[in-house]
């Protein structure tokens, strides 16, 4: 059998590393524990307040009918206002409740706590290794986004 490639082991390890983090923030989260793609909704409506459902749904590369679902639940928790367009009162507009605006923040703070600890255990060489592949691993991203985003 051949060993993984360099792209495989990069993917196999960004996956890792985000199941992990999901994993220890909903452990050490009080109330309801929420899903991935309710926080990557709640985040998308913090920095685009306003935006509708088919645009979120676009934004996130879900299908429509799932993001009105995780709207419907995240209303229903209290975390989302959903507004009736003025100019088309078919569609919806949402904005973040205050309980959701706390949720994020805590959400973030208790985030960036854990990778700090984590990041500090390694020596200074990993540590420098991590901070200089930041800029590199968010042009990925950027790629891989721009990819999606192609028809």
């Amino acid at each position: 059998m051949e060993a993984p490639s360099y792209a495989e082991e990069l993917a196999d390890t960004l996956s890792a590393l985000q199941r992990s983090l999901r994993r220890r923030l909903r452990a050490g989260s009080s109330g309801t524990r929420p899903s991935g793609a309710e926080i990557e909704l709640l985040r998308l409506v913090e920095s685009r307040p306003g935006i509708g459902i088919s645009e979120a749904a676009k934004e996130l590369h879900l299908a429509g009918n799932s993001v009105s679902t995780l709207v419907n639940q995240l209303v229903r928790d209290g975390q989302l206002i959903r507004r009736t367009d003025l100019a088309d009162r078919r569609a919806a507009r949402l904005s973040l409740t205050e309980a959701a605006g706390a949720r994020l923040t805590n959400w973030r703070e208790r985030r960036a706590a854990l990778v700090r600890r984590q990041v500090e255990r390694l020596e200074a060489a990993d540590q420098e290794a991590l901070r200089a592949a930041i800029p590199a691993l968010r042009r990925l991203a950027e790629n891989l986004r721009e990819e999606t985003d192609r028809p």
